[in-house]
């Protein structure tokens, strides 16, 4: 397969029906992952993507290529677990060599990061993001259903290690469950030299058991922060990132990302590719785009930018603001999909499409 040569393709940004800009692309690098979150995947066993289906590391950089082409210029590498998809490092090296892509970032739970910290750096990764809920092992241990808290605190290490700046640690805030730990996770973040964000637990399945009543709102955080760090100053947006960022007066700076109870839909840039080739224009969507089949038979790079745009520009996507007017009338009841439908098709789990 000959990927596209950006410098010399036709270069446009796309926009939707609502002017958003296709700017960042989520790449799921496998499906599979070596948790068990209750708010990602709470069941033991799943239905996974068939293996021959999963794109190869040379499909995902050409796939890449048309999105850059549009607009894109960031891409996230995720899964499932990315750090189970075998030679990671080869897939960044390749996304290197795409002069449009201006930052590669990955999401990681962390228990392998500490092995592959160094060969990523080498091959050309700029930024590493590692989730963390919790700074109790116990709890880690009840959240996930595995026992590697050392091997992620292991991984967390292991970052500044390898050369990176820029540690981000992700953190579902779950009411109930880890609102006891806002501050020690910033003391934590201080520590290791990373940024903490905290996202309001979001309905993104059928199987996660969420309810209204455990989501922690950013006003609930910003009040438990305030109550010990004083007062707490906003910082000045940065476009169409989901994190809103405000400074503690020691000049320490952390994120919230309220998707659940503040929207971002209206300048969301995002789209989301799967390991196998599935597009989705919105975390919630229920039907996404195969790409894996015409670049398989051989579609040419013209009519396969053709589609994207085309599936961009017909974008209409606000799924949380969706989600969220159910709430407000009153139709807001059980799971976002049902669990017998995500068995039927593995596309619709998170763990599939990169969260």
């Amino acid at each position: 397969m000959t990927m596209p040569t950006p410098d010399n393709a036709p270069h446009v940004v796309a926009a939707d029906m609502f002017g958003r800009p296709l700017r960042s692309l989520r790449l799921s690098v496998t499906d599979r992952c070596n948790l068990r979150c209750k708010y990602c995947m709470p069941e033991e066993d799943y239905v996974w993507l068939p293996r021959e289906d999963v794109l190869t590391h040379e499909e995902m950089a050409t796939l890449t290529g048309y999105f850059t082409d549009l607009g894109v210029d960031r891409v996230r590498l995720t899964g499932g677990e990315p750090l189970l998809r075998r030679d990671l490092p080869r897939l960044i090296r390749l996304l290197v060599q795409n002069r449009r892509v201006m930052d590669i970032a990955l999401t990681t739970n962390g228990i392998l990061l500490a092995d592959q910290a160094e060969a990523l750096f080498d091959a050309g990764l700029h930024r590493v993001t590692v989730s963390l809920d919790t700074l109790r092992p116990e709890r880690f241990r009840q959240l996930t259903r595995r026992d590697e808290y050392a091997r992620v605190m292991e991984g967390i290490a292991s970052v500044a290690r390898a050369g990176f700046t820029g540690l981000k640690l992700d953190t579902v805030a779950i009411r109930g469950f880890n609102d006891d730990e806002l501050v020690a996770l910033i003391e934590f973040g201080k520590r290791v030299q990373a940024e903490v964000r905290f996202i309001e637990y979001m309905d993104v399945g059928g199987a996660n058991e969420w309810s209204q009543q455990k989501v922690l709102s950013r006003a609930a955080m910003l009040t438990i922060l305030t109550a010990h760090y004083g007062t707490i100053e906003p910082m000045p947006e940065r476009g169409a990132a989901p994190a809103q960022r405000f400074l503690l007066p020691d000049g320490t700076t952390f994120g919230i990302i309220p998707s659940t109870t503040t929207p971002f839909c209206a300048t969301c840039d995002r789209s989301r590719v799967t390991a196998d080739g599935m597009w989705y224009r919105c975390l919630y969507a229920t039907a996404g785009t195969d790409l894996r089949k015409p670049l398989r038979v051989g579609v040419s790079a013209d009519e396969m930018r053709a589609v994207i745009r085309a599936g961009w520009e017909g974008r209409r996507d606000r799924g949380a603001e969706d989600r969220k007017a159910l709430e407000r009338d009153g139709l807001r009841v059980g799971g976002l999909i049902g669990i017998e439908k995500l068995r039927e098709d593995p596309h619709l789990e998170m763990h599939a499409r990169g969260g």
